[in-house]
């Protein structure tokens, strides 16, 4: 959907995106992360034709990257930009324009997404009335309506109870099926393990990441294996096992390159031990993350 090649961007003195490349596969929800200042806000507002690359080029969907692609992208930034004191109804309608619809069409299509999720009520309302959360759904309501090919989502559940958290990510699910792409900006690492498919990692304007989430996590896993049993267990059946820790009935142990994981489990089995559970143990994505920021920082 994306193809960013070699991009820079420079204010004064601050070198924001040094040369950044990755592409972002189409239909993909995409995270992309990084520490606060790594660079994220500068490649969108460049991704969304806000401000243009010092060097590089970007592609959208095959082509050079023009003001045309605005209406075939939805930008939700974490900063909320409605205007206060504009009635929801007239804002939606009036934001919807802005996308190339008509009035009659804006109207239609805003109040069946109010009717979605139950807010037509506030169609005559201030914006300066509603709590964070709902003008969290306003600000989403005009991110999406006009169904863009590509979404870019920067912390869009900031402020949301759990219950409106969840139906913002339905609907974020529902547009992936759809055969939107999006990209997941987030400091939440738990949540790109939910969500994102794919993921870049920014640091100091570099790209120092990039892969698949599922391959990532398997590139950089440990040999780390968990096992969970029941009953006593004698020290002598942990004998050749590396264990790390021991405790609560469960032990979680490292198993060296060229040796079978399956192995061990038929072994402690033979020797009568009841097995709860047995899995390999994969980094998390924040584990991941403050590693190779830390490793990156660190180099320079």
């Amino acid at each position: 959907m994306l193809l960013i090649d070699q991009v820079t961007k420079q204010f004064s003195n601050h070198l924001a995106v040094d040369k950044v490349s990755f592409h972002m596969p189409k239909g993909a929800i995409m995270g992309l992360l990084g520490p606060n200042g790594a660079g994220k806000t500068t490649l969108i507002r460049m991704i969304t034709t806000i401000t243009i690359p010092d060097s590089g080029r970007i592609l959208f969907d095959g082509e050079p990257l023009s003001r045309k692609h605005i209406l075939k992208t939805g930008y939700m930034p974490e900063e909320r930009g409605l205007y206060k004191k504009m009635k929801v109804g007239h804002h939606l309608v009036y934001l919807a324009q802005l996308k190339g619809f008509s009035r009659k069409e804006a109207k239609r299509e805003i109040q069946k997404w109010m009717d979605k999720f139950g807010i037509m009520d506030w169609w005559d309302k201030k914006v300066q009335d509603l709590s964070k959360g709902m003008q969290q759904k306003i600000q989403f309501i005009s991110t999406v309506v006009h169904r863009p090919k590509l979404l870019i989502f920067d912390e869009p559940f900031s402020g949301l109870d759990p219950i409106n958290a969840n139906l913002i990510k339905d609907e974020i699910s529902q547009l992936h099926q759809e055969g939107a792409s999006i990209i997941f900006s987030t400091h939440r690492m738990e949540q790109v393990e939910e969500i994102c498919e794919y993921a870049v990692l920014i640091n100091q304007g570099n790209n120092i990441l990039e892969g698949f989430v599922k391959d990532i996590k398997q590139d950089f896993k440990q040999n780390h294996f968990e096992i969970k049993y029941s009953g006593n267990l004698p020290q002598s059946h942990l004998d050749g096992l590396d264990v790390i820790t021991h405790q609560d009935n469960t032990i979680v142990f490292h198993l060296p390159k060229g040796e079978n994981s399956n192995t061990i489990l038929q072994r402690l089995i033979q020797q009568g031990i009841d097995i709860q559970s047995f899995r390999e143990i994969l980094p998390t994505f924040n584990e991941i993350f403050i590693n190779q920021v830390e490793q990156n920082t660190s180099n320079r």
